[in-house]
């Protein structure tokens, strides 16, 4: 058997360098089933991490709808086929207002490009407006977006960042409606500052959880004030809904819901189809129509009828298994056991989350909330040895992020929760 040595100097030469990995320990994982996941020697690991495998790994009725479907038919949307319709009608169904038409893609970042792309469409106008902390893709245009992933080539120039949110230590010095105005302050500050440039203001594109921001306690209602300034300057709203979608916040079937915040355009994209390459972008019938007058679009493999299949099938396991339920009660479940350790031990600076998406962040000291980022990295490396798979992110990187598929448990969580617990007290105070 190969070793993780081997393995690694093979990536590098066939994929090229720099491709990244998890953990200090990269996983060699070779099996999946539901939560679990097992490695190259046999080693079972709880999955608290990837949203990729939604409904859980390799579940029998997303594999059997694969299955099926590729021994029948697969080609692509210039044929007809009414998988891809049945799905987008049962898809646009969870939504409010008119968000009643869509393109199918195969990756959350061609749904985002696309979405940039209905942004000029509609307005006329390219400048965009995102967090200095987000990611949304690998697209050239997509990629402009981040501040985190800061690409080497490409005109940014249209883009301008405002900062993410932080409830912990908000902007305006208080959380609440404080926080939601001085937010407010900085898209307006951003509008005016594109119109300025000649780009224009075309829209605001935001994960409506704000997840790889390190998902900021905001209730319903927080983000209006900002897309008050939005409208009021004839931009649209963006939401990228690949993380806190179907069903994961528990609350809602989508994080936008949850938040109280209407878009104009929804992207998705990794949990969709539990690991088969499939996302989309959703809109209302008039931006679609300035976005197909405008841009000659077809996608070979999106919206093919095998990945329709998987689709329909994860949808088919979210409404059967009561997951979106399952994601309220256990995630709470979950938050009330964090909540507990970080009594106990005095470098948890804040618990958070909603459904199954929750974490901790970690700080050398509560008083003056200081990040500790080495320490929060050093966690999740003996969570990982320990045979639990979770990871950290948040503006400060020093934020837990527990994020698991969606058929967890409250056994699976009092799990993650006794073997976190030993590794604190392991591990000890950062000294950093």
């Amino acid at each position: 058997m190969a070793t993780t040595k081997d393995i690694l100097e093979r990536r590098s030469r066939l994929l090229g360098p720099n491709v990244s990995t998890f953990y200090e320990e990269p996983v060699h994982l070779v099996r999946g089933d539901g939560v679990w996941v097992w490695d190259a020697d046999g080693r079972k690991y709880l999955d608290c991490y990837n949203n990729v495998p939604h409904v859980g790994h390799c579940h029998p009725h997303v594999v059997e709808a694969i299955c099926r479907q590729a021994s029948t038919l697969n080609t692509h949307t210039r044929y007809l086929h009414e998988g891809i319709l049945d799905y987008v009608e049962r898809l646009t169904g969870t939504f409010e207002a008119d968000l009643s038409t869509a393109i199918m893609t195969c990756t959350g970042s061609e749904a985002n490009d696309i979405a940039l792309r209905m942004a000029e469409a509609v307005t006329g106008k390219h400048g965009i407006i995102a967090t200095d902390h987000t990611y949304h893709g690998n697209t050239t245009a997509v990629s402009q977006l981040s501040r985190t992933n800061i690409p080497s080539t490409g005109d940014g120039s249209h883009v301008r960042h405002v900062p993410a949110p932080d409830s912990y230590r908000p902007l305006g010095g208080e959380p609440g409606p404080a926080h939601a105005m001085a937010f407010a302050r900085k898209v307006a500050e951003a509008i005016d500052d594109l119109e300025r440039s000649g780009h224009g203001f075309a829209g605001i594109i935001l994960c409506p959880a704000f997840l790889n921001e390190g998902f900021p306690r905001l209730d319903p209602g927080w983000l209006n004030p900002a897309l008050t300034q939005v409208r009021k300057a004839g931009g649209i709203f963006i939401a990228d809904e690949v993380q806190p979608g179907f069903g994961r916040n528990g609350e809602r079937f989508w994080g936008h819901q949850r938040i109280g915040a209407q878009p104009d355009v929804v992207t998705m994209g990794k949990p969709m189809g539990n690991g088969h390459p499939v996302a989309a972008v959703v809109t209302t019938p008039d931006i679609m129509a300035a976005f197909r007058k405008s841009f000659r679009y077809f996608n070979t493999f999106g919206g093919n009828p095998v990945s329709c299949a998987a689709a329909n099938a994860v949808l088919d396991v979210i409404e059967t298994e009561g997951l979106q339920e399952n994601a309220r009660i256990v995630g709470a479940y979950a938050r009330d056991g964090l909540t507990k350790l970080a009594r106990k031990y005095e470098w948890i600076g804040d618990v958070r989350g909603y459904g199954l998406f929750f974490g901790a962040e970690i700080v050398g000291d509560r008083t003056t909330k200081a990040p500790a980022p080495a320490h929060a990295a050093r966690v999740a490396n003996e969570m990982r040895r320990r045979g639990v798979l979770m990871n950290r992110l948040g503006i400060h990187y020093n934020t837990l992020k527990i994020r698991p598929p969606m058929p967890f448990s409250k056994e699976n969580a009092e799990y993650m929760l006794g073997i976190l617990d030993d590794v604190l007290a392991d591990l000890g105070a950062p000294d950093e």
